[in-house]
């Protein structure tokens, strides 16, 4: 398997999330048309406009890498192999259709089940966080629809996630499913705070030593947490199943449905 070059990835995926978030951006100040899955999930013209950015520029970063994203997976039971592009280009629809903030634009590359790149654009926000490079995540504030500046030109600023502090943990949770799991398990920890989000925003806020801890035990897809993971695994965090093991992705005999998770910051 050749090295992934990740100076490249971050070039061209800077300019496409830009693009995808412009797009986005525009049905955002727009009234925004709803449709219901065969899953009963909602989407929006918004989701099919920025898929169709992101989809050719991966197809030019790496035309032998298969993608599997949302709007447009089939078959989520056939293996793409051990290494595949994750996209959700537009991750937090509830949250998007109610005129929030907390929408994201995630890509993500699985390497052998792991992770190991992922860039996740909130355009309402312009917060862009990525992996520059193996272990180490940045974020930036770029508006959406603008030029993509090289990465030399970039205001960088390194994410790393915070010691657990001694006064009780921060938990972010779902702003939009929040279950008796989750509940239990605030209840079972020294959790100090809470706040809720949408979309891959909670990984970034961890990400971010923002808060602490991430718990999700309802219902989640390999495309909407590989992006997210990929950023907080590169700065110091950690996405576990409930009883330890890293979240792996690539789970075709799954249709690619998550287990239930639980994204840490440091080393508890």
């Amino acid at each position: 398997m050749p090295d992934f070059d990740f100076e490249t990835a971050c070039t061209v995926l800077l300019g496409a999330n830009l693009e995808a978030g412009a797009c986005i951006m525009r049905h955002y100040a727009s009234d925004v048309a709803v449709e219901t899955k065969a899953d009963n999930s909602p989407v929006t013209l918004a989701d099919g406009d920025a898929e169709r950015v992101l989809l050719p520029a991966l197809a030019k970063l790496a035309p032998d890498i298969p993608v599997v994203s949302e709007e447009s997976a089939k078959e989520l039971d056939a293996d793409r192999g051990a290494r595949f592009f994750l996209v959700d280009p537009l991750d937090g629809t509830k949250e998007f259709i109610k005129k929030r903030t907390d929408f994201t634009v995630n890509v993500a590359l699985i390497e052998n089940g792991t992770p190991v790149f992922g860039i996740v654009y909130a355009p309402a926000l312009k917060l862009l966080a990525f992996t520059l490079a193996p272990g180490k995540a940045v974020a930036t504030t770029l508006t959406p629809g603008s030029a993509a500046p090289s990465l030399s030109e970039l205001d960088l600023k390194p994410l790393a996630v915070r010691p657990a502090p001694a006064e009780g943990l921060t938990a972010v949770v779902s702003a939009s499913h929040l279950d008796a799991e989750t509940e239990a398990f605030l209840e079972e920890h020294p959790i100090a705070a809470r706040e809720s989000a949408g979309s891959s925003l909670k990984f970034l806020k961890v990400a971010q030593g923002e808060a602490d801890v991430y718990p999700r035990f309802g219902p989640t897809m390999e495309w909407d947490t590989a992006a997210g993971d990929a950023v907080l695994r590169a700065a110091g965090g950690s996405v576990v199943t409930p009883d330890g093991a890293p979240m792996r992705y690539g789970k075709w005999d799954r249709g690619l449905k998550n287990t239930s998770f639980i994204a840490w910051g440091a080393q508890r």
